[in-house]
């Protein structure tokens, strides 16, 4: 038997086990894992570093480096994501409606495990913690495989995560590590139906779209962000600034990061040459349109495959407009309705591009950054979900949810 089959089939031998537990002991277990990843941080951190000279003698970019880079300070943000989802309300066997029928049955509808989920992603080790804390607060047994990239980071923490399980209630093979960096495991994956219930992608787009157009698992599809933000006529040129630069430099290397920037024609003539000159001072090479460059003489010339791109670099495009109708149509052909943003003080304009474009998250006067389960409370995230079925924007612990119909009777026959 094949890695990948042999840790899904560990994995699917557990869910009666962890339907069985109560929301306190899955918590402890989630607060055991935190805890010992602070204090086998040094093991950690060294076992990342074997992946980042790797990456570097690879020639990985700095920005996807930053990715896959543990400081003390992120295993402890990691950890506290886990404490999070700990001291959140537990979703499974919440009551979401109940139906009382003219023939006496009384029906509840509640909250149960999705089941075996399968996560696939790249170069993000807190994701292999993010997922394994999400799953098994909810009841689900997990099977995680990361990119080749941080494959010491990640066999280290499933030896770390399982160590903590051993005194928990939680059996350790409720979380699979897949090892195996050849691509053939990821193929594999796809189509274990009957063994993983459903898989998540989190990565980039090719990886989204190998795993949406060949799985035979259902899917939760999770979108690349070509993220926008939009600076409208009437939009406060330091909240325009502050927000711009945010949305672009703070973590470039992130799916919630702006890709483009729209501005319209009038703010541009008055604001975009010193609003650039800021984007270069932080290192970011910008490219522009024509009416761009022309106030902004150093920008590189944008072209369509470059508004579809997906950087997670410090590269920003730059599109002068007309107005609120021409942001609403680029975004609509570029966008991968993840985040977009408009700064306005035009509460119409705010109300318009709020209703109108088709995202996961749209922000007014805000940066697209916050588009993430920590930001918005839920602990961590599996993922953004950017499809409509069962979830979508950052999904915790509900998203991890499917529902059951309990429907008791005494002795009801259908005619």
């Amino acid at each position: 038997m094949s890695e990948v089959k042999d840790k899904a089939s560990l994995a699917r031998a557990t869910t009666g086990a962890l339907n069985k537990l109560s929301t306190q002991q899955k918590n402890e277990a989630l607060l055991a894992m935190a805890d010992a990843l602070v204090q086998r941080r040094e093991e950690l951190i060294a076992a990342n570093e074997d992946d980042l000279r790797r990456g570097r003698a690879n020639g990985t970019s700095e920005s996807l480096l930053d990715r896959l880079k543990l400081t003390e300070a992120r295993i402890e943000g990691i950890a506290e994501g886990l404490r999070q989802i700990a001291a959140l309300p537990d979703p499974v066997g919440d009551t979401l409606e109940i139906l009382d029928r003219p023939n006496g049955l009384h029906i509840e509808k509640i909250r149960v495990p999705l089941g075996v989920i399968g996560i696939i992603y790249e170069a993000r080790p807190n994701v292999t913690v993010d997922a394994a804390g999400l799953c098994l607060k909810t009841g689900n047994p997990v099977v995680l495989r990361g990119g080749s990239a941080a494959l010491s980071s990640n066999r280290k923490l499933a030896e770390i995560l399982h160590e903590a399980l051993d005194a928990t209630a939680i059996p350790r093979n409720a979380l699979q590590v897949i090892e195996d960096a050849d691509r053939a495991s990821v193929d594999e994956m796809l189509k274990l139906n009957g063994l993983i219930d459903v898989i998540i992608p989190r990565g980039g787009r090719s990886l989204i779209q190998n795993v949406v157009q060949n799985a035979t698992v259902p899917v939760i599809e999770t979108g690349a962000g070509v993220c926008h933000t939009y600076l409208d006529a009437s939009a406060d040129p330091a909240m325009a600034e502050r927000i711009a630069l945010n949305a672009k430099v703070q973590r470039p290397s992130v799916c919630n990061s702006m890709e483009t920037l729209l501005v319209h024609e009038n703010f541009a003539a008055s604001h975009l040459a010193p609003l650039a000159e800021h984007f270069r001072e932080a290192g970011v090479e910008l490219r522009g349109c024509d009416r761009t460059r022309e106030l902004v003489p150093f920008a590189l010339q944008v072209t369509d495959e470059d508004y579809a791109t997906e950087y997670n670099d410090y590269i920003l495009n730059v599109k002068v407009i007309t107005g609120l109708d021409e942001a609403l149509e680029h975004i609509a052909r570029f966008g991968t309705m993840h985040s977009e943003c408009i700064i306005t003080a035009d509460e119409a304009n705010a109300a318009r591009f709020l209703q109108e474009v088709d995202a996961a998250a749209v922000y007014h006067n805000a940066s697209t950054r916050f588009t993430d389960g920590f930001e918005f409370g839920f602990g961590a995230e599996i993922g953004i979900s950017t499809q409509k079925l069962h979830a979508r924007g950052p999904m915790g612990l509900p998203a991890l949810t499917s529902v059951k119909y309990i429907v008791r009777g005494s002795g009801q026959i259908r005619e």
